[in-house]
């Protein structure tokens, strides 16, 4: 299939074509979802929570994402491979911003890079864009604003919420985004935006009417403890599976099965 572009997603939502976007943090993942055909692979900073360790987005760094986005990068040949801008550097200044923004692009062999926010980083945006760098909006749920949101809550439910979240879309796509994330929001808000502006709009936790959707791997997978937010559809307990391979792996040690004759060189 042709390899996607920014300008590819556009004519998906105007064909009204869903877009499909995972994350993925390494090169077989990146491997796998690519051969599967997902349109976008999103090198998150949900991969501090994720691959390691942490207790949420806030301490990843540029380093690190920088690191992931490569091995992504390595394993993907259609796939469009968008990496998220961690806390802390875009926020500072627009010169640190697009500095940033160029070392995911520069180093880490992103085709574009993601920032959470709307009116109030409109010029942020504006600014990369400005040096040929595509940007990818995300506005509602934002887990880098965790500690002013008080958690991992549904935003948009109020009146005065709702009129903010419609300002913060408007001023995305203004500053030059090619395409804005929806999260946890209701959904009958998520199809207001959606045909309110013209860039693709794609949903995790927003209904049905985006036009695109978009999970975190280890979600998907089944790969995650216990976290289970409403919004995630498990399609395999993978978890449970290794789980189960390692035990097995284990037991055959203990009790001289394996290796077999078969699995030894003569």
């Amino acid at each position: 299939m042709d390899k996607v572009t920014i300008l590819s997603l556009r004519q998906m939502k105007e064909e009204k074509k869903k877009i499909t976007m995972l994350t993925a943090y390494d090169f077989p993942t990146s491997q796998i979802l690519d051969q599967c055909n997902v349109d976008i692979l999103l090198v998150g900073d949900s991969v501090g929570n994720t691959m390691l360790g942490y207790e949420n987005t806030l301490p990843v760094t540029m380093n690190e994402m920088v690191h992931h986005t490569k091995a992504v990068v390595k394993g993907r040949k259609r796939a469009l491979v968008v990496a998220d801008m961690p806390f802390m550097s875009y926020q500072v200044s627009i010169e640190e911003a697009k500095r940033n923004a160029g070392r995911l692009i520069k180093e880490g062999g992103a085709e574009a890079v993601k920032v959470e926010g709307g009116e109030n980083i409109e010029m942020v945006i504006r600014a990369i864009c400005e040096i040929d760098i595509p940007v990818m909006g995300h506005i509602g749920l934002t887990p880098q604003s965790i500690h002013r949101m008080g958690g991992y809550h549904l935003q948009g439910k109020e009146e005065k919420q709702r009129e903010k979240l419609l300002a913060d879309a408007l001023a995305v796509e203004r500053a030059g985004a090619f395409a804005l994330v929806l999260e946890v929001i209701p959904a009958s808000l998520a199809q207001e935006i959606t045909r309110l502006i013209k860039i693709p709009t794609i949903g995790i936790g927003a209904g049905i009417h985006c036009d695109g959707q978009v999970l975190v791997i280890n979600d998907l997978l089944g790969i995650s403890a216990e976290f289970r937010p409403k919004f995630v559809k498990r399609y395999v307990n993978l978890r449970e599976i290794i789980s189960q391979a390692v035990k097995e792996f284990i037991s055959e040690v203990k009790e001289g099965k394996f290796p077999e004759e078969k699995h030894s060189f003569t």
